[in-house]
């Protein structure tokens, strides 16, 4: 049986990965699915943590873009993301993965605080920790989020989850010549002004030296590809990380 190729990840999941064919809101069958793919790579001897955003139920720049104040938009967007943690952890508990939720705005009722140390603890005992509520702070994405727990808890690698097969040059569903890239380093990223993820976010996975792996979560088999090691989708570093399979 194939072992991890890393000791601990962070998966970075859009809110609108939940959202299924609907289009909008929390699909639970896409859920479940997410859950599997999840739970068949527990075994793989590695750690997991999971930031999730909240675009299905909520975007505060589209908000903000017809008159409604950034910050609020932004807060209410945080909201959004609790609401897709929550279903994400009752999901992947249904299928015996021990999971918690942690809040980077406090509401104990639903949720833990993060706190550091005591999400490095749950993720030492095998139980997965869903980040919610992005910062909680205004003005920061959910990846520039991913890329912020991932330092703070000494992530290996942060895996960005998309419905395409990695970073191209072009949006592939818009020109069938999109070429994709195999591999970037931080600042190529930067400079070519790709979109997969913000400046802040590539910014802090490169003064943290953490690499990047963008690709197809919904292939079968690709979550598990992605963490043994396996050529799949786009990796962004530096150009000379070591332990990288590439």
């Amino acid at each position: 049986m194939k072992k991890s190729a890393y000791k601990r990840i962070v998966l970075k999941l859009s809110g609108e990965a939940l959202e299924g064919e609907r289009g909008y809101g929390i699909d639970p069958l896409v859920c479940t699915s997410i859950a599997t793919s999840i739970k068949e790579i527990c075994g793989l001897g590695l750690q997991i943590a999971i930031v999730i955003g909240g675009g299905n139920i909520f975007r505060g720049l589209a908000a903000e873009e017809n008159g409604m104040d950034r910050a609020t938009a932004d807060y209410m967007g945080m909201l959004a993301t609790i609401m897709n943690g929550l279903a994400l952890q009752d999901a992947l508990e249904k299928v015996g993965v021990p999971t918690r939720v942690m809040t980077a705005i406090e509401m104990r009722q639903l949720a833990e605080p993060f706190i550091r140390r005591r999400a490095v603890r749950h993720l030492e005992k095998g139980r997965i920790v869903v980040f919610v509520a992005g910062t909680g702070n205004p003005y920061f994405t959910t990846d520039t989020t991913a890329a912020l727990r991932a330092s703070e808890i000494h992530a290996d690698v942060l895996l960005k989850a998309t419905k395409v097969d990695g970073i191209y040059d072009a949006d592939p569903n818009k020109n069938p010549k999109a070429v994709m890239f195999k591999r970037l380093t931080y600042l190529d990223a930067i400079r070519k002004k790709l979109r997969v993820m913000d400046t802040t976010a590539f910014s802090l996975c490169m003064d943290n030296n953490i690499p990047i792996i963008v690709f197809n979560m919904f292939k079968k088999g690709n979550l598990k590809a992605a963490v043994t090691g396996e050529k799949i989708g786009t990796v962004v570093c530096a150009s000379n990380v070591k332990g990288m399979k590439l």
